[in-house]
């Protein structure tokens, strides 16, 4: 399904550019992909446009500096619909073959695909010096978020993590809050996501079906799977649904919506890797293990702790997580008066009060005793596809870039290891990548891919 590979007259000025310099690559130097020239639009190639890839590609298209030129889905059904919303845009269902054929034609690209799939992808296109766009959680393995971080500084391109509220009004005043000691030095750190019908959702408990059913004619099922293991094609269960319970291609609740709620709190007080990890689960799948094998729980709780640092009241900070059918402790719950409790939030203790940050909305301040008074500069609302799209063209650095990001996903993943080994503290050793007391839970830190999709220096 791929279209044929025309050429524009921005090609034509790069052509003409680097034969007169007498260059080596067409558009990129050995460093950093090229700079784009001025006035000149963002040739966008949008990997993954169903589901959520559906609302990033129309955010893409927003912006008016910015050209949608090639277009990938392994479901020609989102395809179509995406080549209708962008004529002229080049359509393929692999996306190996779109960077192969692409390459001297864009300059950037947002990977909008199931976790398993984000670092083939993504370092595929770094490598090729593209600016690049990621979904959260970044990847789904530590070491791929690792390796990804490394390559992206490496190459000097502009990358964005697909937290998209961090460039909301709420976040970026609550990073602001913290940053100025507004509650005192930090205590403690309470994080949930228990979002009214997300049990029901993520329902699937497992095991995988033995049988699978026909591949649909509009569906090519082998790169879909791509990286992770061959599974049989399962409506309802895999693509497209809830391809997130399952540990081959997602990475759970936890890993789904984490960094969302941790960005904030992660910014705000400069927190560096973890030095321990523990999590508690839901016991009716710590006590199945045909589940335990397959899926992720539908409930979590997560404690890590990280290095204090000048904004902590001691030299160790405690953060947990808490979602399906784990809860914030009723006293943390019960400081907000102003109704319920926001069932996604970060709420941070101090020593003079209490922030809470809901997912979406604006900071609440909870004094302990008179509220000081402290002013706040007032933000702008901020698209953060299109910060990354400015960034792209030569404007501010992103708010989500992968050297900032890239730790806190790791940060978050280590949770999801934590899931899988139920109860046991592991201590990390984040300059080796190392569990010291317990190497045996070393083997999640990374897939082995499937045959013939490997990538190659990782």
């Amino acid at each position: 399904m791929k279209n044929k590979v025309q050429a524009n007259s921005r090609r034509e000025f790069m052509i003409k550019a680097a034969t007169a310099a007498m260059a080596g690559p067409l558009l990129f130097t050995n460093e950093a992909a090229a700079k784009i020239p001025a006035g000149a639009k963002l040739r966008h190639a949008a990997i993954g446009v169903g589901g959520m890839g559906w609302g990033d590609l129309q955010q893409f298209k927003k912006h008016a500096s910015v050209e949608i030129v090639a277009l990938c889905d392994v479901d020609e059904k989102n395809l179509k619909r995406a080549a209708d919303l962008c004529p002229g845009a080049r359509t393929y269902t692999d996306y190996r073959e779109l960077l192969k054929a692409e390459q001297n034609n864009i300059d950037s690209v947002n990977v909008t695909v199931p976790d398993h799939n984000h670092y083939a992808i993504a370092v595929q296109a770094i490598r090729n010096k593209k600016h690049v766009y990621c979904q959260k959680p970044m990847c789904h393995d530590v070491a791929e978020v690792r390796a990804l971080t490394k390559e992206a500084v490496k190459a000097g391109v502009t990358t964005q993590l697909g937290t998209q509220i961090a460039s909301t009004m709420g976040d970026r005043t609550g990073v602001i809050m913290i940053k100025q000691g507004l509650i005192g030095k930090v205590k403690h750190a309470y994080l949930c996501s228990n979002r009214p019908g997300a049990v029901a959702k993520y329902r699937l408990v497992g095991p995988r079906p033995a049988q699978g059913q026909e591949v649909p004619s509009h569906l090519h099922w082998d790169q879909w799977i791509g990286t992770a293991p061959v599974r049989p094609y399962a409506p309802d269960i895999y693509h497209s649904a809830i391809w997130r319970t399952w540990q081959d291609f997602g990475t759970g609740w936890s890993g789904d919506i984490g960094c969302h709620i941790f960005d904030a709190v992660w910014k705000g007080l400069d927190m560096k890797p973890p030095i321990s990890v523990v999590a508690e689960v839901q016991k009716s799948w710590q006590n199945s293990p045909e589940r335990r094998a397959d899926t992720w729980p539908q409930g979590n709780h997560i404690t890590w702790q990280f290095p204090g640092n000048s904004m902590t009241e001691k030299d160790t900070l405690q953060l947990e997580w808490f979602d399906g059918e784990f809860y914030p402790p009723k006293e943390v719950m019960d400081l907000y008066k102003d109704g319920e409790y926001p069932a996604e939030s970060a709420m941070l203790i101090g020593t003079e009060g209490a922030l809470l940050i809901p997912h979406g909305k604006m900071p609440v301040y909870i004094p302990f005793g008179k509220p000081k008074d402290v002013k706040i500069p007032t933000l702008a609302e901020r698209n953060h596809y299109h910060h990354f799209v400015d960034a792209c063209l030569g404007g501010e650095k992103t708010e989500s870039h992968f050297a900032q990001s890239g730790p806190m996903a790791e940060a978050v993943l280590l949770g999801t290891i934590a899931i899988r080994v139920p109860d046991q503290l592991l201590t990390w050793d984040s300059a080796k990548m190392k569990f010291p007391n317990y190497p045996a839970a070393e083997k999640f830190l990374k897939r082995t891919y499937r045959k013939g999709w490997e990538v190659k220096g990782f």
